[in-house]
């Protein structure tokens, strides 16, 4: 079945479209919370909450408008922003390990024995203001393109193409003060 397919069943009560859509999206969506709020708790909180608001107002979704994938993450976004504005919310390492949810990125870093420094660009990646945080996550880790991300954040391409460069620049910068080559480790976000 399509997302649509199952989002019309969903619209209808059918709790399998349900778990199936969940089952689906839940590994992204949980990803996308914990590199926001960096707290596995925190993390289970916000994804369960997506997935209410999506069996709630299933019939809210336009999917001439967005992809589900979208859309969910456009509710998981609000969430977390909510989130850390309510909670000046200081992010935390728990027992939701980086190597759950990047294991091929932290096993290049680990091949090429640089784990420290792959902990320092995760440490500095989190200390990005939420936008940017957010739009480069969106791109690089998600997958999205300029304009899904834009439509996630609710801000124009441009000022999400901005928001990247400015993610950049600060963890280029981050990462120099740190004495770590950051050309090598940011190399895969072009």
């Amino acid at each position: 079945m399509t997302d649509e397919e199952m989002m019309r069943a969903v619209c209808n009560g059918d709790q399998s479209a349900y778990k199936a859509i969940v089952t689906k999206h839940l590994k992204p969506i949980s990803h996308y919370a914990y590199r926001m709020l960096g707290s596995s708790r925190e993390t289970e909180d916000i994804a369960q909450e997506t997935f209410l608001r999506l069996w709630i107002n299933a019939t809210k979704w336009q999917p001439e408008k967005s992809s589900l994938t979208t859309w969910l993450h456009r509710i998981t976004h609000n969430l977390c922003i909510d989130h850390l504005r309510k909670h000046s919310h200081v992010q935390t390492q728990e027992s939701f390990s980086e190597e759950e949810a990047e294991p091929n990125r932290q096993q290049s870093f680990a091949q090429e024995g640089d784990r420290g420094a792959a902990e320092k660009l995760q440490r500095a990646f989190r200390e990005l203001p939420e936008n940017q945080r957010s739009a480069l996550m969106l791109c690089h880790y998600q997958g999205f393109s300029n304009k899904e991300a834009a439509a996630i954040m609710a801000i124009s391409v441009t000022a999400l193409e901005s928001a990247i460069a400015r993610a950049k620049r600060a963890l280029r910068e981050r990462l120099v003060l740190d004495g770590i080559d950051a050309t090598t480790l940011l190399e895969e976000l072009h």
